[in-house]
């Protein structure tokens, strides 16, 4: 495939909490990671720039962000892209040995910008910095324990924050906990759950059958009426949704088929599975929220890929069904595999996520090895399914921003337009079944 491939990806930052503290954006192209000088920096450059210029007003609105900043891009003046509660500017090498970057650096100090620096080292040009700098990174594959324990101390004896990078496994997690780093970041912290959901019943419910009856080429409305209406949970959260501000009612929907006829069936698709978790939500922990945004988002990417691939045994519609059950054995406490026993998908799907098989479990590593920011992967397993690699970042972060406005109008419905939680007549229960 020719061309220079260049992608850009937002991984989480969480606290010892297990919340969400913010985003790294990292970003890649020329076949290798932005950050050093040279002629292809300007030109990588120019294209991280006119991203951020089209889409930070939107996807990046509303998080804290962690990016980091070469010198040409200090100097086309990027950070002003971000409001400056709103970014961390990550430093290294380049710019700490940059005069002009430094003193740009500075500059956005003053103005209220915060910055972090990658890979602290004790040298005298990092200790200068100091004074000007609010988060310090630390690779916890790399530094010995007693090392980043010294830095962590007297980072925060000078009321610097201390970040864990690398973080890819239990072992790793718990030596930052114990060390006492502030925020952690990788693979593992990005999968990490406190705790699970504890419902055997769970997978008994409506909800499985529901979303498999949704994403059928050809949905069975009078089916979907059916499944909604039996679930108390889920119509009072349709009900709620329908006739809140966002879709300005002349008359209140009072039935699950008004309800449907106002949403529509492709809404109504990307609705319900949020819909029926934020109904379960004590049943979470507090990292439970991002989880479900992380199932709607691989649903999302997965189906958006499917417009640039072929020879695929499934369809748009089962893509998107292995992207949402991807996270399942996080959200509930079973194995993954004993999970889709209960739930009607076809045997593509199944190989797929348990054992990464064919074409589809190909689609289902792209879309894991893009939200690692593995380049060299993304690249061969693109290759693999003829899909253009240029297209990846738009297509991601299109994606991205359909799930958080779906989110946020689902979390954030018009306080005065609350409802009580419907009753179902028994009558109409029974003539259901």
């Amino acid at each position: 495939m020719h061309g220079v491939s260049k992608y850009i990806v937002r991984q989480p930052i969480k606290d010892r909490d297990n919340n969400i503290m913010g985003y790294e954006i990292l970003y890649h192209g020329e076949n290798q990671a932005y950050g050093e000088e040279s002629g292809a920096e300007f030109a990588a450059a120019d294209t991280i720039y006119n991203f951020l210029l089209q889409n930070t007003s939107k996807v990046l609105r509303g998080s804290l962000n962690f990016m980091t900043f070469t010198p040409t891009l200090l100097v086309k003046k990027t950070p002003r892209l971000f409001d400056r509660s709103e970014l961390v500017m990550q430093i290294d090498d380049s710019v700490i040995i940059h005069p002009l970057a430094m003193h740009l650096v500075r500059q956005y100090v003053k103005e209220g910008y915060k910055v972090a620096v990658n890979e602290f080292q004790f040298a005298p040009r990092y200790l200068a910095l100091l004074d000007d700098i609010h988060y310090i990174k630390l690779n916890f594959q790399e530094l010995a324990d007693n090392t980043l324990h010294n830095i962590i101390e007297i980072s925060h004896s000078m009321g610097k924050k201390c970040i864990a990078v690398g973080i890819e496994n239990e072992d790793l997690y718990q030596k930052a906990i114990s060390l006492g780093a502030d925020g952690m970041k990788g693979s593992y912290v990005a999968e990490k759950m406190a705790t699970r959901a504890h419902t055997s019943g769970y997978l008994q419910s409506n909800f499985f059958r529901l979303v498999v009856a949704l994403t059928k080429d050809e949905p069975d409305v009078d089916e979907i009426v059916r499944l909604i209406s039996v679930d108390a949970t889920l119509t009072y959260g349709l009900l709620r949704l329908v006739n809140s501000g966002y879709f300005a009612l002349r008359h209140r929907a009072t039935t699950v088929q008004q309800a449907i006829m106002t949403l529509g069936l492709t809404q109504l698709k990307q609705w319900v599975y949020l819909l029926s978790a934020s109904n379960a939500e004590n049943q979470f922990d507090a990292g439970a929220e991002e989880f479900l945004k992380l199932s709607f988002m691989r649903a999302s990417f997965c189906a958006e890929l499917m417009n640039y691939t072929s020879q695929m045994p499934i369809s748009k519609s089962e893509a998107y069904l292995m992207g949402m059950f991807s996270t399942l054995n996080y959200l509930i406490d079973a194995p993954l595999e004993d999970i889709l026993a209960e739930v009607p998908i076809s045997a593509s799907i199944k190989s797929a996520l348990l054992n990464h098989e064919g074409r589809p479990g190909i689609l289902f590593d792209l879309t894991l090895s893009y939200e690692r920011a593995d380049w060299q992967e993304i690249s061969v397993l693109a290759a693999q399914l003829d899909i253009p690699t240029n297209l990846l970042t738009s297509v991601y972060f299109n994606c991205m921003e359909d799930v958080n406005m779906t989110w946020k109008q689902l979390t954030d419905p018009n306080p005065e337009l609350e409802l009580e939680p419907p009753e179902i007549p028994a009558d109409s229960l029974e003539s259901l079944n």
